[in-house]
């Protein structure tokens, strides 16, 4: 078996503060995608996940959250994109990765997994479903809550190979 590898498809370095990042025209030829952001922002950001500018109520989800001292756990079914009740402690010094598996195949439902860890030691874990059939070729970030990205925000696309 092959050693995957990650190509880094499409970065954005925010020089200036921004409502959306947008990464369009993906192509189809890697197997996954993985989506990487950084905030150097020390305020509280929402942040929205669409794929194909979709809008619709196709959206679901499950997360897991802890800090060392406290669990919980929710859903979100039917919702109008992946937002902050999933990602709503992205601070500064915190990461996300987003895994979309099979984006491009047209025979499936696109499953995802996602992950934020927070300077505040709280770490939150998801799995997420965009219940269409359509190859992933957009995927659209989307400040929620009136804040925008700050300058010095970073967004890395990268596409797996196998």
């Amino acid at each position: 078996m092959p050693t995957p590898t990650y190509d880094l498809i499409a970065s954005t370095v925010l020089s200036s503060s921004a409502a959306s990042i947008n990464f369009s025209s993906i192509s189809s030829s890697y197997r996954d995608l993985v989506l990487v952001c950084d905030n150097p922002s020390s305020s509280n950001l929402g942040l929205e996940v669409r794929v194909n500018g979709n809008t619709g109520a196709n959206y679901n989800g499950v997360r897991m959250w802890g800090d060392g001292g406290s669990f919980d756990s929710d859903t979100s079914l039917a919702a109008t994109r992946f937002d902050s009740l999933y990602l709503n402690r992205f601070t500064q010094n915190s990461t996300f990765f987003l895994h979309l598996m099979d984006y491009a195949v047209t025979d499936k439902h696109k499953s995802m997994l996602y992950g934020l860890n927070t300077a505040s030691s709280q770490v939150i874990r998801g799995a997420l479903r965009w219940a269409s059939t359509s190859a992933i070729n957009e995927i659209n970030l989307i400040a929620f809550d009136s804040n925008n990205y700050p300058a010095g925000f970073t967004a890395y696309l990268y596409g797996i190979v196998s």
